[in-house]
């Protein structure tokens, strides 16, 4: 993965990802997980983080306005349905 690359709020990423993209040890990684300060998921015994996990820790702000925008889309679609 490139350093440079954006974190994606929908993309899934892997432990060892999500340490290259925080820069942090995978003993730091494991401590966050365990504590719950990362929410995972664990498939085959392996845990997958969402973006949107990552982008909270290192800017709440980010995810609030990709929340906001979010909801902001979603409102103008239900008002089209409704108008139909």
């Amino acid at each position: 993965m490139a350093n440079n690359e954006e974190i994606k709020s929908n993309a899934v990423y892997t432990t060892g990802e999500t340490q290259e993209l925080l820069k942090i040890s995978s003993s730091t990684i494991k401590r966050m997980l365990k504590k719950g300060l990362i929410r995972a998921n664990k498939v085959g015994g392996q845990y997958r983080i969402l973006g949107k996990e990552i982008l909270h820790l290192v800017s709440p702000k980010v995810e609030q306005e990709a929340v906001k925008s979010y909801l902001g889309l979603k409102q103008k679609v239900v008002n089209k349905i409704n108008k139909w």
